[in-house]
C-alpha cells in the first residue's frame, strides 16, 4: 500500500468519525479502511523488528521498551516478523491490507507444531495459498493452516500413534480467581489408560458417598468427582511419602517483623498463613531466610562442588526464595519453568554451589550457551548481562514480595 493510499484511508475514517449524519454503509467502509490501516501498520512494525534483529542481540527488550509492551508481547512480535520473512507473499498481502496479523499468527502457530526440517515446506505451501488467505477470515484460514500441518505430517512417513505420542503435552496456569488449572493432551492409548484409572477411582471412592460440596448438576458432579479421584491417584503415586506437599516459607530478614512470611507451594499461587498452620501436619514446611539477594538460611546441602553437575532439590528451594522466575531482565517465565544455569560453566570448572547457580528459562539458557550472551553475578546477586552487540543490561539484587 502506497503512502497516498494510507493517507486516503486516514482521511476517510476521519470524515466518517466527524460526520454529523452517517449511514451503515459509510461506517462499514470506514471499518474496512481501519482494518487495512491496522494491517499496514503491523507490516511496518514487523519490518522494523526484522531490521532491529540485525542490529541488536536482544531485540525483544528494545521492542518491549519502544512499544510499551511485555517481553512476552515482544517475543510474539519477533515470531510474527520471522514468519513474514519466510512468507514474502503473505508479507506483501499484509502490507496491502488484504490479510490481517491474525492470519500471520495462524501460520506462526502452525509452524510451531512441526519439526524444523518440515517448516520450510510448510512456509512454502502457506505462501502459495495467498488467495485462500485473502478470501478467508482468520478462523477459516486457521482451519486451512491446520489441514496443511496434518498433510505434512502424513507426508513424513511417521506412524500416526508415534506422532500423537510426540504431541503429548501437559500445561498448567493460574486463573483470575486464583485457581490452579491443568490441561493435557495425550495419545489415544495413554488417554484410555488415564480415563480407565479415573473412572475406576471414581467408582471405588465415591460409590457410597461423595465429598462435601459436590455439585448436583450431573455434568459438574462428574467433573468434581474426577478431580478428586485424580488427587487420590496422585497421593498414592510413587514411593516414600506419597502426595505430601511442601510449603516454602520465605522470610525476608530486612522486612518488618510484624509482616507475615510469604508461603508458597511449588506452583505460583498464594497460600494464607492460616492454611499453613492447619495443614502443617500434612506437609513439609521449609523456611528460606533471605536478605538483599542473599540466602542466609535454607535446609539441605547447598554447595555440591564438583561432585555433580545437576542442582539438587535444596538448591532449587533456596533459589525459589529469591526469584519469581527467570533472572534475565524483563523475562516473565515462572521459576518452575526455568533451568539452573552455572554462571561459571560446568565445563569451564564451575561448581554446583548456590552462589554459582541462577534460574534461566530455556530460551535464554540457549542464548547464553550458543549465542554469546554472558551473565555475571555480583556479591548480592546483582546480574549483569553482556550481549554480543556490546550492549549491557543490569539488575539489582533479586527481590520477592514478602507478604
Amino acid at each position: 500500500m502506497e503512502i497516498t493510499s494510507v493517507v486516503e484511508r486516514v482521511r476517510h475514517i476521519a470524515a466518517v468519525r466527524g460526520g454529523q449524519s452517517v449511514d451503515v454503509v459509510a461506517v462499514e467502509s470506514a471499518l474496512v479502511a481501519a482494518r487495512e490501516l491496522a494491517a499496514w501498520t503491523e507490516a511496518q512494525h514487523a519490518g522494523l523488528v526484522t531490521q532491529l534483529s540485525t542490529l541488536v542481540s536482544f531485540p525483544e527488550a528494545t521492542i518491549a521498551s519502544a512499544a510499551k509492551t511485555t517481553l512476552a508481547g515482544a517475543a510474539k512480535s519477533k515470531e510474527r516478523s520471522d514468519t513474514l520473512v519466510e512468507t514474502p507473499r503473505l508479507a506483501g498481502a499484509l502490507a496491502d491490507g488484504v490479510v490481517t496479523s491474525g492470519h500471520i499468527d495462524a501460520v506462526t502457530r502452525g509452524a510451531r507444531q512441526l519439526p524444523d526440517a518440515d517448516r520450510a515446506t510448510f512456509f512454502e505451501r502457506m505462501d502459495s495459498l495467498i488467495d485462500v488467505a485473502q478470501a478467508a477470515n482468520v478462523d477459516q484460514y486457521a482451519k486451512r493452516v491446520a489441514l496443511e500441518v496434518r498433510r505434512i505430517r502424513r507426508d513424513d512417513g511417521l506412524d500416526r500413534l508415534e506422532r500423537q505420542r510426540r504431541d503429548t503435552r501437559l500445561s498448567s496456569w493460574v486463573d483470575a480467581e486464583g485457581m490452579w488449572n491443568l490441561r493435557g493432551r495425550f495419545d489415544p492409548v495413554t488417554g484410555v489408560k488415564l480415563a480407565s484409572k479415573l473412572d475406576t477411582a471414581v467408582e471405588t471412592l465415591f460409590s457410597a458417598a461423595v465429598p462435601e460440596g459436590c455439585p448436583t448438576d450431573p455434568i459438574e458432579k462428574q467433573r468434581f468427582l474426577q478431580a478428586h479421584a485424580l488427587l487420590t491417584l496422585v497421593d498414592g503415586a510413587g514411593s516414600g511419602r506419597p502426595g505430601r506437599a511442601e510449603f516454602v516459607v520465605v522470610i525476608d530478614a530486612d522486612a518488618d517483623c510484624s509482616s507475615v512470611p510469604l508461603v508458597e507451594w511449588p506452583i505460583p499461587v498464594e497460600i494464607p498463613e492460616r492454611v499453613l498452620v492447619e495443614l502443617a501436619g500434612e506437609a513439609d514446611v521449609c523456611a528460606v531466610v533471605v536478605r538483599n539477594g542473599v540466602v542466609l538460611h535454607a535446609p539441605g546441602v547447598l554447595d555440591l562442588g564438583r561432585t555433580t553437575r545437576l542442582a539438587n532439590r535444596a538448591q532449587r528451594r533456596a533459589l525459589r526464595g529469591l526469584y519469581r522466575g527467570c533472572a534475565i531482565p524483563g523475562c516473565s517465565v515462572a521459576f518452575d519453568r526455568c533451568e539452573l544455569h552455572h554462571v561459571i560453566w560446568w565445563r569451564h570448572g564451575g561448581r554446583t554451589d548456590l552462589d554459582n547457580l541462577v534460574p534461566i528459562c530455556t530460551k535464554h539458557h540457549a542464548k547464553i550457551h550458543h549465542d554469546g550472551w554472558i551473565i555475571e553475578l555480583g556479591h548480592n546477586r546483582e546480574l549483569t548481562l553482556r550481549l554480543p552487540d556490546g550492549s549491557v543490561r543490569a539488575t539489582g539484587p533479586p527481590g520477592r514480595r514478602a507478604a
